[in-house]
């Protein structure tokens, strides 16, 4: 569920915030450039993402001014950084926080540390990731951008602002999904008008905490990915090394948003800093049903309408298994190419969804087949896994085009249900022991 969203008053503008979580403390998060905090909840990573911070924290989130549902600036009347940490220390005090710890993301990272720096008495810690010292080309500090390439970035930003982004740059493992870059170019337009991102844009290019870095005395952690394109390792170097005692740690990728790659080492060394206690994750083993599905001749419909047409198709498909999958309350764990794994908490939302994405395949001039089963899985930090994924996997591999093929086990636990089952005979699954009996499911 979206945790509820309120509104804190600092000075005439109101600052939307929402708070999730019943940690032993509060650790408030600074997000990066433009945020919508009530549409975060609708992108599966970035939930996953947050919902980990709040396992171990009172969470508190944020829009800053200017940004999602936050009240807007004028272009002429662009706030200072100490105006923006104002706005920060009324959310806290709205929820009343006495003393938190903060995790500033890109230029979030900045509001953060000059916070710190003020407010030492309130602030238990600091952690940041990919951030920055300033914003505007030096010679001391070559890895920012000249003024000119700025200016070009703001017209840039004005006139492709809600379009599909090129991702190289800021998200480079989501490359080629193009249906990650629809919900990325939805959440931007909910988060800033075109206008308003440039005006916010500009505002960033203000930052420079440079002179900031030495009054930082509370434990602070830097966390960098390697490869980042947009704000360059070595300037989260040269953060940790003029903070005093502050810990830097390097994570290989080149993803400039903490929740995209592996969101999970971020998340390990950000807890372990603030609890003092390293992650486990042994996952947790529970009951679940597996439901896997692909597209019938792929190979044959790319020759057939070529890459383009068959990228359209793709992108259709995958909205519709994704609108069935929220239909009956299925989780997606993975996509690959033309394929869909999903769990479900019951076997037989799990074969209705199933029937309702094969049967509305047709529509769309493909066919699905999807394999089904019910069995001891292992829910892990990102992933699932277990001989129930395996046999689930197998059974998807036997199933006809346009046929939901089940394991015995889920046609016995639907008993009564209403829905029907064509035997298939026994098989046996690669991988897996024993022979297993096949139904093809009907409703």
């Amino acid at each position: 569920m979206t945790p509820r969203t309120q509104y804190a008053r600092s000075g005439t503008v109101n600052i939307a915030y929402q708070v999730i979580g019943d940690g032993p403390f509060d650790l408030i998060y600074v997000p990066g450039w433009v945020s919508n905090i009530e549409l975060a909840w609708d992108e599966p990573e970035y939930a996953r993402f947050l919902h980990r911070l709040a396992s171990f924290s009172r969470l508190i989130v944020f829009d800053k001014r200017g940004t999602g549902l936050s009240d807007r600036v004028p272009d002429d009347a662009l706030p200072t950084l100490e105006q923006r940490i104002d706005d920060l220390r009324a959310v806290l005090d709205a929820v009343g926080s006495e003393r938190a710890a903060l995790f500033g993301v890109s230029e979030g990272g900045g509001m953060a540390m000059l916070y710190a720096a003020t407010w030492p008495s309130r602030t238990l810690a600091l952690a940041t990731f990919g951030s920055f010292a300033k914003r505007i080309w030096s010679p001391e500090y070559p890895w920012a951008p000249t003024p000119e390439a700025r200016e070009r970035e703001y017209a840039e930003v004005e006139r492709e602002w809600g379009n599909l982004m090129d991702l190289a740059h800021y998200i480079p493992s989501k490359m080629g999904d193009r249906a990650y870059a629809e919900r990325l170019a939805t959440y931007l337009r909910r988060s800033a008008s075109p206008r308003a991102a440039v005006t916010l844009l500009r505002m960033n290019t203000q930052i420079d905490v440079e002179h900031v870095l030495p009054a930082i005395h509370v434990p602070t952690l830097v966390v960098h990915r390697s490869g980042d394109l947009d704000v360059n390792v070595d300037e989260a170097r040269w953060l940790a090394a003029r903070i005093v005692g502050a810990r830097f740690a390097e994570l290989p990728g080149a993803d400039h948003l903490p929740w995209v790659g592996d969101q999970g080492a971020v998340l390990d060394l950000v807890e372990e800093f603030m609890t003092g206690v390293r992650p486990t994750h042994g996952g947790e083993r529970v009951l679940a049903t597996v439901l896997f599905t692909d597209i019938v001749g792929s190979t044959a419909h790319i020759a057939k309408r070529g890459d383009r047409a068959w990228r359209d198709l793709l992108d259709r498909h995958n909205a519709l298994v994704r609108r069935e999958l929220a239909a009956f309350r299925g989780r997606e764990v993975n996509t690959t190419g033309d394929g869909f794994f999903a769990i479900f908490d019951g076997p037989a939302r799990a074969v209705r969804c199933a029937l309702a994405i094969v049967g509305a395949a047709g529509g769309l001039g493909i066919e699905i087949r999807a394999g089904l089963h019910t069995g001891e899985v292992e829910l892990e930090r990102d992933s699932v896994t277990g001989i129930g994924v395996h046999i689930g996997a197998r059974v998807a591999a036997l199933a006809r085009g346009g046929e939901t093929l089940v394991s015995r086990t889920v046609k016995d636990l639907v008993s009564g249900s209403g829905l029907r089952f064509e035997d298939r005979g026994s098989h046996a699954l690669k991988g897996v022991p024993e022979v297993w009996q096949l139904y093809a499911a009907a409703s």
